[in-house]
């Protein structure tokens, strides 16, 4: 049971944004599963999830190596963050467009259709303009944390 609940937990965070643990528990139940929120602590504890903060800017769980990928790679990799209707254009050091364009993928951000990469530039189409400028605010600000 415990291990089949720590799939499902898996399963719901990569599928949609989860905020906080009662909101998981109440999504665990739609899938009859039940769980306190103690044995939800320790299987969060277990999975070692962490919340980053998604492309609306809501803290959320998410896999720890998600997180750290994307991050990584971003303050190695990417050297600037722009966007003309919906797609996104990331400009990254010579080689290092395919890597950070596959976290970027491994991360399923909502509102991307898809990505491409060539060797220093990424393009990222976005469903809409205003996910786009959202995506492109958040890219940002893991780029340059104070606001540059």
């Amino acid at each position: 049971m415990k291990n089949r609940r720590l799939d499902i937990i898996l399963e719901i965070i990569t599928s949609q944004p989860v905020t906080t643990q009662e909101q998981l528990i109440g999504l665990l139940a739609e899938r009859d599963i039940k769980a306190t929120q103690a044995t939800l602590s320790r299987d969060i504890q277990q999975l070692s999830l962490v919340k980053r903060r998604n492309a609306d800017g809501v803290n959320c769980y998410a896999l720890p190596a998600e997180a750290a990928a994307e991050k990584s790679l971003f303050s190695e990799a990417v050297l600037s963050v722009d966007y003309a209707m919906n797609t996104i254009v990331l400009k990254c050091r010579a080689g290092m467009a395919q890597g950070t364009c596959a976290a970027i993928d491994a991360v399923d951000h909502q509102g991307i259709v898809g990505t491409i990469a060539g060797d220093d530039t990424i393009f990222i189409l976005a469903r809409t303009e205003a996910e786009a400028k959202k995506l492109s605010k958040k890219f940002r600000s893991e780029l340059f944390p104070g606001g540059k």
